[in-house]
């Protein structure tokens, strides 16, 4: 499934926080581009290195790099599907202090499992899982646009969030299971995702500020 938008209902104001994360997303991936495997390599998180007290700031670079172009627009059609709404129920300050959290949060997830690790981690997917946590709290009963693909055929329909969310999180749950069981891993931080979900879903009324809340009716498009 990808997702469109919110279906029930459009925000109070233009989404400028979430705007402006996908445009620096946008803007490293470039620098990724044109720096290369030296640039990747400068600012993405290894586990074994923050563990060793080496490179810390790699925790934060990493949460805005990614692997390739089907990594960035994923990401990003993800982000730009969930934040605008969660981001009304916050404000924007929050919303943005809440993202960067729950990203760090998902990084400490990665390490706590595997601290030892060597592979270089890198990508928004962690603090994006946060804003889904976030989303499936505070709007659980919202409809989802989504695109909804079985093999060669697609079509639109609208799933809703609770639904949508929830049967993302046991993919990446049971993923994760498999990859500690010793399955071969296809190079997804599972527990990234796991660990920014559960942070979203943990502290997202702790964000919400009483002005928030996205109008009910439909969303832009």
């Amino acid at each position: 499934m990808i997702p469109l938008g919110d279906a029930s209902r459009r925000t109070v104001s233009f989404p400028i926080v979430t705007a402006g994360l996908i445009c620096v997303n946008a803007l490293v991936f470039v620098l990724e581009l044109i720096g290369g495997d030296d640039f990747v390599n400068a600012y993405s998180m290894v586990p074994a290195d923050v563990v060793s007290g080496q490179h810390l700031y790699t925790v934060l670079t990493s949460m805005f790099m990614h692997a390739g172009w089907e990594h960035i627009i994923g990401n990003m059609v993800f982000l730009w599907a969930f934040g605008p709404e969660v981001e009304d129920a916050m404000s924007g300050a929050r919303y943005l202090i809440f993202y960067v959290l729950g990203g760090l949060a998902s990084s400490a997830a990665e390490i706590a499992i595997d601290p030892g690790s060597t592979i270089p981690s890198l990508g928004a997917s962690g603090a994006i899982a946060a804003v889904m946590g976030a989303f499936v709290i505070t709007y659980p009963r919202d409809q989802i646009k989504s695109v909804l693909m079985i093999g060669w055929f697609a079509r639109v329909t609208l799933v809703p969030a609770l639904v949508f969310i929830g049967v993302w999180f046991l993919m990446q749950l049971f993923s994760e299971v498999g990859t500690v069981a010793g399955v071969a891993s296809d190079g997804v931080a599972y527990m990234a995702h796991i660990g920014g979900i559960v942070f979203g879903a943990a502290t997202a009324r702790l964000f919400e500020w009483d002005g928030g809340r996205a109008s009910t009716g439909y969303s832009n498009e």
